[in-house]
């Protein structure tokens, strides 16, 4: 097995800009590779879409839940090693925050993770999604008309696509779902900001552990209003969830919260934001797009292959010595499906560098797959289609307004998305 030195600047926006090449270099290296930390600690990397595929869909050899692969001693050494060089005060944060968010459907294992899907799938069925079809329209209709309002004022006609569209839209919808105060939402930026940051190279940030727990905080606040005056919304059910004499303790109520409310918006943002520069950066297929609309779906699909919104997998944890690719994993070991990779994989892609919408078939893995395969993945799907048709409908001229080379990727380690996107229209 290959070590590669990336280090932290594989975190980094610099790094995402240059990415596609380095990670073509190293599925060439091997199906697995490890990449070293500047603490010295190690992890591995899939990098080819087969044994992506494997890593994800094996649950008897891979626990995503690392109490099942690590004894009770190496797990505290773990935490130890995590919290090091923190105040007390801040290593309480922080053992809050992992005892809380470790609850959540992509954090545990069968049975648990059985369990828990099963309480809170019930209103992600493709029924109840597409029934949201006309309200996601009407939000997105709403904040162009809010765009064109002002530019009627100012007489500009740029925007920020991130800030005024992207964003706003699925944030609304989740918001809307789980029957979270308008008044609130603004809030939900910065948190959510805080919770898709971390990166292996600095676990226990002291300020982002401080905005998950008053996040938590909130959350539980939340909750508390609920059980108390439950109404008609998602939130409201969870709490009141049952299913076979079955409920979600606090904790998996917090968790699951968490989860929905980042995951619910962020994977969206990022899959209207990249969808959105891919078509800037290959203009023949965005021509093919205007001329051909009933391609929108499969166009879709081709932005979340090619720019997509997660980067790479949760760590999944090494439960016995064995080997994935021919490649030997030592027990304990951290390990993550290097899904931007996998998604650009010769072997399994013809011409993977191309952007091409009508490109079929189209099995990526940017919602993962097997049991861990995002809960929410038709509802971007749906927001993503609303998003586009109303964009490339309402506004036919719209460019980028910044040089190409200006255009910068977030930092962190798991989501792939742009820090801001201005257009004219």
């Amino acid at each position: 097995m290959m070590e590669q030195d990336l280090g932290a600047a594989m975190f980094g926006s610099e790094f995402k800009a240059r990415a596609f090449p380095v990670y073509a270099s190293m599925r060439q290296s091997g199906p697995v590779v490890r990449v070293a930390l500047p603490s010295g600690e190690s992890f591995c990397l899939v990098t080819r879409y087969a044994e992506c595929l494997e890593l994800l869909k094996e649950h008897e050899r891979f626990a995503n839940d690392p109490a099942n692969a690590l004894s009770e001693e190496e797990y505290a050494a773990l935490f130890q090693q995590v919290a090091e060089g923190l105040t007390p005060e801040q290593q309480e944060f922080l053992a809050q925050t992992d005892e809380i968010l470790s609850r959540n459907l992509l954090a545990v294992d069968p049975p648990d993770h059985s369990r828990l899907r099963r309480l809170v799938a019930i209103p992600f069925t493709p029924k109840y999604i597409e029934g949201l079809r006309a309200r996601v329209q009407e939000i997105a209709n709403d904040l162009l008309d809010a765009v064109e309002a002002r530019s009627a004022k100012t007489g500009s006609r740029e925007m920020e696509l991130i800030d005024d569209f992207a964003y706003p839209l699925p944030l609304t919808v989740i918001a809307e779902m789980l029957g979270i105060p308008a008044g609130d939402r603004d809030r939900f930026r910065e948190w959510s900001a805080a919770a898709v940051s971390f990166t292996p190279a600095d676990p226990a940030n002291p300020e982002i552990t401080a905005k998950l727990i008053e996040f938590i905080a909130y959350l539980r606040g939340l909750v508390a209003e609920k059980r108390a005056d439950p109404g008609d919304d998602l939130l409201s059910g969870l709490v009141l969830a049952e299913a076979e004499g079955d409920k979600l303790s606090e904790n998996e109520l917090l968790s699951m919260m968490f989860l929905l409310i980042v995951a619910g918006h962020e994977t969206t943002v990022n899959l209207i934001g990249n969808g959105t520069l891919a078509l800037f950066d290959f203009p023949d297929q965005r021509a093919r797009l205007d001329e051909y609309p009933g391609l929108l779906k499969s166009a879709i699909e081709e932005m979340l292959r090619y720019y997509g919104p997660v980067e790479m997998s949760l760590a999944r944890w090494v439960r016995a010595e064995t080997e994935l690719g021919g490649e030997p994993l030592r027990r304990g070991e951290r390990i993550m499906a290097l899904l931007a990779s996998a998604n650009h994989d010769e072997a399994q892609f013809s011409e993977p560098e191309t952007f091409d919408i009508s490109r079929d078939p189209n099995r990526h893995l940017a919602f993962g797959t097997g049991i861990h395969a995002c809960l929410g993945a038709a509802l971007a799907r749906l927001e993503g289609q609303v998003a586009f048709a109303t964009l490339l409908s309402r506004l036919p001229n719209l460019a980028l307004a910044i040089p190409r080379d200006d255009v910068q990727w977030r930092d962190g380690t798991f989501l792939r998305g742009l820090t801001r996107l201005p257009v004219a229209y």
